[in-house]
């Protein structure tokens, strides 16, 4: 059996100084000391709380000072983002005044994201097949519905998820450009789709 020894000064300062620091293991309470240690374990260390700046009083419904409330269920966002113009500038210039005709036109509105996204396509490859340009695509504006859910929804899924659609594949590289249509096409319920020139 190995002897014990006894702690040199230096040993008891250490051993004093990580014992302070312990926390028990079991919730009856009972200390481990060393055999020799006869001196209590100190309290157990507590983190010094920072002092914290009162809150004001408030009433429950107030108003945040210096914050706009926005309506429930609105997420403001453009649906198409500002991009560079792909196509010849005088040419965009015309179509965003609404000074180009659209060649074709398809109405998506009033279908579910399920029924509109194989029918856009069908729509891009026949119209780019045929050798049209200028397209309009009209998914309405969306109807505000009541939203009860934690994350509030954009209105109009379709306005938000065409653009989305058009530079995907299959039909994203028959695509040059996408902007939203002018007033008398539809305004943001619309969009002018400008298509590559057909090989």
């Amino acid at each position: 059996m190995a002897r014990r020894r006894t702690l040199r000064p230096d040993e008891s300062e250490l051993w004093q100084a990580v014992a302070r620091t312990a926390r028990a293991m079991h919730s009856n309470g009972a200390q481990i000391l060393h055999p020799e240690d006869t001196t209590e374990l100190a309290k157990p260390f507590a983190p010094e709380e920072t002092p914290r700046a009162p809150i004001a009083p408030f009433r429950l419904g107030e108003r945040v000072a210096g914050v706009t409330p926005r309506k429930p269920g609105l997420i403001p966002a453009k649906a198409v983002p500002d991009t560079a113009v792909q196509m010849d500038a005088k040419a965009y210039g015309r179509m965003t005044r609404g000074k180009l005709a659209p060649e074709a036109r398809i109405d998506l509105h009033g279908l579910t994201l399920a029924e509109a996204h194989p029918e856009l396509i069908r729509f891009i490859l026949n119209t780019h097949a045929q050798g049209f340009r200028l397209v309009l695509v009209i998914t309405g504006k969306g109807k505000a519905k009541p939203d009860h859910g934690p994350i509030p929804s954009r209105i109009g899924a379709l306005r938000h998820q065409v653009p989305q659609w058009l530079r995907l594949p299959p039909i994203g590289g028959l695509v040059l450009q996408v902007a939203e249509s002018h007033a008398k096409h539809g305004g943001s319920g619309a969009y002018y789709v400008y298509l590559r020139r057909a090989k």
